[in-house]
This record gives C-alpha cells, sequence and structure tokens, in this order.
C-alpha cells in the first residue's frame, strides 16, 4: 500500500507538519483541522514606525498652567500599521498622548479617565498572539509594553505613549485626568477620527442660505412665535405625507454643539451604501451593536436630514435617535437647528424602507425627547431649557402615525435647548418663560387609559 504524505513549513511559525497517510476521512480531517489553526494561529505581525503613520497630522493640544498635552485618535488602519496587527476586529483603538510636564511634580495618568474599560497592553497583545510561534509572540508583547504610556509623567519631562480603549468611529471623546498630590488636571478632547461615512459630511452648512433667507431673532417672545409657527412634523420627500413630529429645537455657536452630544454617547451616522447595509443586516441576523447604523431620510425645508446622530444600545434593534436639520433661523447670532427624537424598541419587516426592515418606535416620544433634555444637563454646555408650542396634541386614543404606520402620542410641544461656549453648572441653567410642560403633561397623561 502506497502511502502519500504531506508537509507544510509556515513563515513565521517555523511549523513544521509530518502527516499521516490521508486516504481514511478521520486523517482527512485531522489534515485539514491542523492546517487550519496553523493558518489561523500564525497571524502576521509587522509593525512601522510611529513616525511614519499619518495619525500625528491630525493631533490636538490643550494647556493648563505648566503641563501641555496632546492627543490623538487612531483610525483602524492606522491602529495595524503602528501594532503590526489587526486591533479593530476585536473592537481596540489606541489613543496617542504626550504630556509635558513642566512642574517640579509627578503627574499619574489615570488610564480609566480614558475609558473604564480600557485594556492593559499584554491584554491586547495576549488576543493577537500566534499558536506556535514563543518568539514572535515575546517580540509581539514587547512591542505593545514599549509603545504603551508609561507612568508617571515626571517632573520637567514629557512622556509619550499609547493607552488602549473601545473603538470608536468618526471622532473620539477623551477625557485624560493627572493625578498628583494635591491637584488634579483634566482635558477633555473631541478627536476626529476620518473612517467613517458619516451623513453630516456631505452637507455644506455654509452654503444652505442666502444671507437674505437668513433672519436673526434677538427678542425672545418674536423668536417664540417663529419656532411655533414651524411645520409639525418632517415629511416624505415630495411632502405630501406628514411622518415623525418636530419636537426639538438646538441653538447654539458653531462648534460648540458637537462636544456635548459626543461626551455623552451619541454616536454619528453613516450614509447608506454598500457597507453600512451590509453590517446593518449582520447586526440584525446577528443581534449585535452597530453603533452608527443609518437613519431612515425624513424631509424638512425640501430636504433629508443634515446630521443624525444615535445613542444605541447592545443591539441594532433598540437606540435612541436624532434627526437634525439646520434652519434659516438665527437666535442672537447662534444657529438654530430643528429636530426631531424618537426611541426605536424594536424591529419589524415592512416593504416601506430599503433594507425591508423598520425601527418600531416608543409611542411617548416626549419620553425620548425629556430623555435628550435630562441626558444633556450632564454636559455643562447646556445653558438654557424651554418648552413651545406647534405640534397640537396627540393623545393614545387618537393618535399620529409616522411614514411606517407606527403611531405615536404627545403633549404637543417642542424642547428648547441653548447651548454656550461656557461651562454652565447643573444648577445655573436658566429658563425661557415659555410654555409649562408640567400642566401640559397633566393633561395629556388623563387621556391615557388604565394599564390594569
Amino acid at each position: 500500500m502506497t502511502h502519500t504524505y504531506m508537509k507544510s513549513r509556515f513563515i513565521q511559525c517555523n511549523l513544521k507538519v509530518d502527516l499521516v497517510p490521508c486516504s481514511h476521512p478521520i486523517h482527512i480531517f485531522t489534515v485539514w483541522m491542523v492546517l487550519g489553526i496553523a493558518v489561523f494561529g500564525c497571524a502576521s505581525f509587522d509593525p512601522r514606525p510611529v513616525k511614519t503613520v499619518p495619525f500625528q497630522d491630525r493631533t490636538q493640544s490643550q494647556t493648563q498652567g505648566k503641563i501641555t498635552v496632546t492627543s490623538a485618535a487612531l483610525t483602524e488602519e492606522e491602529s495595524e500599521a503602528v501594532f503590526g496587527v489587526n486591533l479593530g476586529d476585536d473592537g481596540i483603538q489606541p489613543i496617542w498622548l504626550r504630556v509635558e510636564n513642566n512642574t517640579p511634580s509627578h503627574y499619574w495618568l489615570i488610564e480609566s479617565s480614558l475609558d473604564p474599560e480600557y485594556f492593559s497592553p499584554l491584554e491586547v497583545a495576549y488576543q493577537n498572539h500566534s499558536f506556535f510561534s514563543d518568539s514572535t509572540n515575546h517580540e509581539m508583547d514587547n512591542h505593545f509594553i514599549n509603545a504603551a504610556f508609561r507612568n508617571p509623567a515626571g517632573p520637567h519631562s514629557t512622556t509619550s505613549g499609547f493607552v488602549f480603549v473601545n473603538l470608536s468611529r468618526g471622532r473620539k471623546f477623551v477625557h485624560v485626568d493627572l493625578l498628583t498630590p494635591g491637584d488634579v488636571k483634566s482635558f477633555m478632547f473631541i478627536l476626529p477620527v476620518p473612517d467613517l461615512h458619516a451623513d453630516h459630511l456631505q452637507v455644506e452648512f455654509d452654503t444652505l442660505y442666502s444671507e437674505g433667507k437668513i433672519v436673526d431673532y434677538e427678542d425672545e417672545t418674536t423668536f417664540r412665535e417663529a419656532l411655533e409657527q414651524l411645520p409639525c412634523c418632517a415629511t416624505n420627500e415630495d411632502g405630501t405625507r406628514k411622518g415623525d413630529p418636530l419636537n426639538l429645537v438646538i441653538i447654539g455657536p458653531q462648534g460648540v454643539l458637537a462636544p456635548p452630544f459626543i461626551s455623552r454617547g451619541w454616536y454619528e451616522t453613516e450614509v447608506i451604501y454598500e457597507g453600512s447595509i451590509w453590517k446593518t443586516i449582520k447586526s440584525f441576523l446577528l443581534g449585535s451593536r452597530y453603533r452608527y447604523s443609518p437613519v431612515s431620510p425624513l424631509y424638512l425645508f425640501g430636504r433629508p436630514q443634515d446630521i443624525a446622530v444615535q445613542k444605541a444600545r447592545g443591539t441594532i434593534k433598540k437606540r435612541n435617535h436624532l434627526r437634525l436639520w439646520l434652519s434659516p433661523f438665527r437666535f442672537r447670532g447662534d444657529r438654530v437647528w430643528i429636530g426631531q427624537i424618537s426611541r426605536d424598541v424594536g424591529v419589524r419587516f415592512t416593504t416601506k424602507t430599503w433594507s425591508f426592515t423598520t425601527h418600531v418606535i416608543d409611542p411617548d416620544v416626549d419620553e425620548a425627547r425629556n430623555s435628550l433634555a435630562t441626558d444633556l444637563l450632564y454636559t455643562g454646555g447646556l445653558a438654557k431649557i424651554g418648552w413651545v408650542s406647534g405640534l397640537g396634541v396627540a393623545t393614545p386614543d387618537h393618535p399620529q402615525t409616522n411614514l411606517t404606520g407606527d403611531p405615536y402620542f404627545h403633549d404637543g410641544l417642542r424642547t428648547v435647548l441653548l447651548f454656550s461656549d461656557q461651562y454652565t453648572p447643573m444648577s445655573e441653567i436658566l429658563f425661557f418663560d415659555w410654555e409649562n410642560p408640567s400642566l401640559k403633561t397633566a393633561r395629556h397623561l388623563r387621556q391615557i387609559p388604565s394599564l390594569d
């Protein structure tokens, strides 16, 4: 009987496999199992020098006293270049930090300020170990240890390195705390991560309205009247059908609105393209999380939403999501955005969307509106709150419906949130002397039938 033997040598693993005869099915299975383990257990490891990777072109710096912190968030591609392995598949993102300490004290970086669930360098390295190459694993361990930020930042010195946190795309909120006895320095960054097909990147906001179309309100009374005259709801593309209620107004100087949302875990949404469609389908089938899932278009001012953001739960089926349109209004020079917010609580099939699925919304849309307001109270950027009418009232007994047929009810009010570029403690937030939502809600809730 003639026996056929196979020999395979794998680069990097230095693995030599002398296999038994392959004629028996069990032997064939064993061959493929060993080959599979070898191939998947021998990931390549080829890091590049940090200075050759372009994330350093996006660094941001802040100074407090005699300490300067510089930071950048890496894309998945940059991360793989620096560390020689794919960290994105494990949901890990390196944050680069440099601390210039011109004081006589040691300052300690509190890693959990960046992410309470941060990863240690050797933890990340271990997840990328190969099965059969101790020398490569040892080299990888050393690379991660040497690249990591090493505490403390000594006096009159500069310390730099990476902290490994959970992956975010588009923009990353980074909070850096440095501690020494008797003092804490806190730095907050919104770092660009240019690897997301975000919807708002498709909009030229500065050219949406000509100067002649923009109306700037100085007086609160006339501004309130203008807000009350806005349409009640977003519509379909040709404006023939009403959809979800326009239950939110956000005001603020250019550049100050993104940080409060990002710091509270609101994520940008991707445009609909092949990649986002596939990720949405995969998340739906696997019940996994996709924090950047596209939001279907609704229309106001003759165009779909300019920005959509969402706060996702552990599954794509559940999220709180917000659409925003830049309006032709200004309030004392600041931009005014009109919004629609609702909470997704499930998914059902439909023929009315591109994906043949649609989210089911919580019919109490006031809850989603109020949830956003209370969430943003904690950011320090919110300066004033108010409520205006303009939606009418929809009761549980006589609800309205959105474009995919989901019913919703509300008290008829829009929440108005005014942001400032100055920090405002929660106790000092002011209120517009407009509608009283507690009275509206009381009348509204009396019409909800008993659940008993």
